[in-house]
């Protein structure tokens, strides 16, 4: 699929015009894309960058999106074996010490770190040095480590002086070379250059514009610091529905939008993962990351099953509610042109492993059935398969994926003859007939007491 019609552009402009009149935004700009290509771009307002440029040309500053990139340069770490999750950070930065905070929890927002450094408010004042920063940084934070999710601005300083220690390069040096080149994001940069916005305030009474301050943000940059583009976060959209080799395969980007850690404060209407948020709407989760700085507003969610994206950028300090229009863009994205089911196919070949899992299998009384999608096995209901558990075949073991059986093994148990007599996923047993009275526990019919 390429652009959308002219009755869709003018239905998502309409949303788009909405929302900058009531925010009172200078500019907005919004890419929407779907099935890796470009679907919609457009911007309304002025930038006041170079004249004859729209805003959606111009860079901007994202805020917080930076984040989920400095997760990415992490868990490359992780992957290439150079350190593990649940590693304290002091393995590391040996100068942080105290409280024992894992990579995992700096990751997911859990370490119970402060949501801000000690001193100025960073994203307006001269960037300090690392060493600064954990000079000031509190023994004991606002929560035990684990307890609940606090958002912490800090914890990604420290993951990116982590990169930077283990790589021997800066944290942007990494960044620039291990994620933005591979993905073609040349307009991505640590510090803006033309054309770039202007970032502004509202005057609340009068209307007027208010120039905010851009500063190099030194040990927190991980943090914030990025500009960036809505054609270049929409490459990043799609790297984050599917993964691209040369920078994450997609089993290590699904990892990162897992839930990690979340707070009853929010009414449960929000996650964390590895990284990136998880909000509810469209198909069901939308991930990605909101952004702020002086001047700026940003927001990147993606609806993975649905293979689309919304990047959405503006140059004001308040004023664009970034959650709403992005959901606003891809709910009418997909009202007015739907998602098409991805084309079932016949199975070409099954493995020995799968195919003789295959068919129905009771558990006491009550029948299951073993699909095969071409890509996992499916353990769940004879009629649909909500509800049911995913495993796929990894050096020939079945491993759950999804559902109550995630993480554990589906073994096939043989009789004497090498036949399979029943299958075992932790303590649960299957058999090909209800109270199988030759497979263990229940072992047939119960006996009533």
């Amino acid at each position: 699929m390429g652009l959308v019609t002219e009755s869709t552009a003018r239905r998502l402009l309409a949303v788009l015009a909405e929302e900058q009149a009531l925010g009172r935004l200078p500019s907005v700009s919004g890419v929407l894309t779907r099935d890796g290509g470009l679907a919609w771009r457009e911007s309304r307002g002025e930038a006041t960058g170079e004249p004859g440029l729209t805003p959606a040309d111009l860079q901007h500053r994202i805020g917080s999106i930076t984040k989920t990139m400095t997760a990415v340069l992490v868990m490359q770490l992780r992957d290439e074996g150079l350190l593990a999750l649940n590693d304290p950070v002091s393995t590391y930065l040996p100068e942080v010490r105290g409280v024992p905070l894992s990579i995992r929890s700096l990751l997911a927002h859990s370490s119970g770190l402060p949501a801000e450094p000690a001193g100025p408010w960073w994203e307006r004042s001269p960037g300090r040095s690392f060493a600064e920063l954990v000079a000031e940084l509190p023994a004991v934070g606002p929560f035990e480590p684990g307890r609940t999710h606090h958002y912490s601005n800090v914890g990604y300083a420290l993951l990116g002086e982590v990169v930077a220690r283990l790589r021997g390069r800066t944290w942007w040096e990494c960044l620039a070379s291990l994620v933005l080149e591979p993905l073609g994001m040349l307009r991505t940069s640590y510090d803006p250059f033309d054309p770039h916005a202007r970032g502004y305030s509202v005057h609340p009474w009068s209307g007027e514009l208010v120039a905010e301050p851009a500063t190099d943000t030194r040990a927190m940059a991980p943090a914030g610091q990025v500009w960036s583009t809505v054609l270049d976060l929409a490459t990043f959209a799609d790297f984050l529905i599917g993964g691209r080799d040369e920078v994450l395969l997609a089993d290590t980007v699904e990892e990162m939008v897992s839930l990690q850690s979340g707070t009853g404060a929010d009414g449960l209407d929000s996650g964390y993962g590895l990284g990136v948020r998880l909000v509810p709407g469209g198909s069901g989760v939308r991930v990605g990351h909101t952004g702020s700085m002086p001047g700026f507003q940003a927001c990147l969610l993606v609806d993975r099953p649905r293979r689309t994206g919304v990047v959405v950028l503006a140059n004001s300090t308040t004023g664009l509610v970034p959650d709403r229009v992005a959901g606003r863009l891809l709910d009418t994205l997909e009202e007015a042109e739907p998602t098409m089911a991805a084309t079932w196919r016949p199975s070409v070949r099954v493995p020995r492993e799968v195919s003789e899992v295959l068919g129905v299998w009771y558990w006491g009384n009550t029948p299951r059935a073993c699909r095969w999608d071409g890509r996992r096995v499916v353990l769940g209901p004879l009629e649909g398969t909500a509800g049911g558990s995913a495993f796929r075949l990894q050096d020939g073991v079945l491993v759950g994926t999804s559902g109550y059986h995630h993480g554990e093994q589906l073994v096939p148990v043989r009789r004497e003859d090498g036949s399979v007599g029943h299958l075992r996923c932790s303590t649960f047993v299957l058999t090909r007939s209800p109270y199988d009275p030759s497979a263990p526990i229940p072992g047939g019919v119960p006996r009533r007491a």
